[in-house]
């Protein structure tokens, strides 16, 4: 399995209304597209935190190919009023908001 976490800005306030957003595209065909096992949204002092699990290693890749699908394309645009890029200066794709893992332990039985 493979994860991604993406870091951005979000007003905690804002915390259903983006549950909303992905509780419905996750209803959608385009999550078992991607290959996602799970996702889950998290808030703290104004960051916002996707981590999101897919079947295989290559769920960043998953994730810049689906950018183009139209229903990425539509949560993206529901999601910009309550999500801002970390850092606007560097950001152009889902990429950029990327956290890089630098350290991975699993227990020996799972």
């Amino acid at each position: 399995m493979h994860s991604t976490l993406i870091v951005a800005r979000m007003d905690p306030a804002s915390a259903d209304e983006v549950a909303g957003l992905f509780a419905e595209f996750d209803r959608t065909e385009l999550p078992g597209m991607m290959g996602t096992r799970r996702r889950q949204l998290f808030h703290y002092r104004g960051l916002y935190f996707h981590l999101q699990d897919f079947d295989s290693d290559d769920g960043g890749a998953n994730i810049e190919r689906a950018k183009t699908h139209p229903l990425f394309k539509n949560i993206s645009s529901d999601l910009r009023p309550f999500i801002t890029a970390y850092d606007p200066e560097t950001w152009r794709t889902p990429s950029d908001a990327m956290a890089t893992r630098f350290y991975r332990w699993a227990s020996p039985s799972g």
